[in-house]
């Protein structure tokens, strides 16, 4: 068997750590995240507004923590991914490439991790980049920007 050496960390150090990451923006290789000393329902409602004041609707809202527990009969976190849409931007993008909508709207997820609420939305120049139309990079890019200030105005 092997055993693989865990260097041992300061628990003080550990947590000092957690609490000043808890407000500071996080990327992904597919999002942008940050992390909330707020209840889950008061991260969603503050979601909600900071999309609203983009230019963001929330199309549809899908409760993972009440599907899974109706389609699996299994327990989870607060989870729910807000479908968000930008009418403007979304219509540029249907002009230059009409399949786009298999990739709307931009997801918004929220949940609950270790007694904080979480916040990601997704990283539309990378999702978009996936089509290949170089016409698609500024509108994504202007998605992007929004994006990230919902996040960074949590």
């Amino acid at each position: 068997m092997v055993v693989a050496a865990v260097p041992s960390r300061n628990l003080a150090a550990s947590e000092k750590e957690k609490k000043m990451s808890a407000q500071e923006p996080q990327h992904s290789k597919y999002g942008y995240s940050r992390t909330l000393d707020v209840s889950y329902s008061e991260a969603v409602g503050r979601a909600r507004e900071a999309l609203k004041a983009e230019g963001f609707g929330v199309l549809c809202e899908i409760d993972i923590k009440e599907k899974l527990k109706e389609k699996l009969g299994v327990d989870f976190r607060n989870y729910v991914i807000l479908g968000a849409c930008n009418p403007a931007l979304a219509y540029q993008t249907l002009q230059e490439e009409i399949n786009i909508g298999l990739l709307l709207p931009c997801n918004v997820i929220v949940y609950e991790q270790d007694g904080r609420s979480v916040v990601s939305a997704v990283d539309a120049a990378r999702m978009l980049s996936v089509v290949g139309n170089p016409r698609l990079e500024s509108p994504a890019s202007q998605v992007n920007e929004k994006l990230r200030r919902v996040i960074d105005n949590l």
